[in-house]
């Protein structure tokens, strides 16, 4: 599986943006994709996933209520909408695969086995 992420940008405080995801590959359809973030400094965090399985979708509390992450199988994307963005949102966001679609895998960083290359976010005034 082969992902590339893109839609990143500079944006103010309460801004908004759209990330997107291109997942590539025969068995791309098999896989929970899903988002984190890096910011400087820090580790590579769970941001929210979609379930290839049920279509169930995930969220980190920090995000809940202002991201919405949804998935056009016909089209191989992911999308990653970004609303009321904040300064502590400023990160690198990946997106990733991962064959696994509980909970407890899917938001699990150990648990996805392809990774996209990053899309810078900053949200600054």
């Amino acid at each position: 599986v082969q992902l590339q992420a893109s839609g990143g940008g500079l944006v103010q405080p309460g801004g908004s943006l759209r990330l997107s995801c291109v997942a590539s590959g025969s068995t791309a359809k098999l896989y929970s994709v899903g988002w984190f973030r890096q910011a400087p400094g820090e580790g590579r965090k769970f941001v929210s996933v979609k379930s290839y399985r049920d279509y169930k979708t995930y969220y980190a509390d920090s995000v809940k209520g202002r991201f919405t992450i949804s998935r056009d199988s016909a089209k191989n994307m992911v999308y990653l909408q970004m609303n009321s963005l904040k300064a502590e949102d400023t990160a690198v966001y990946y997106c990733a695969a991962s064959p696994y679609y509980s909970y407890s895998d899917s938001t699990d960083i150990v648990k996805y086995d392809y990774w996209g290359q990053g899309t810078q976010v900053t949200v600054s005034s």
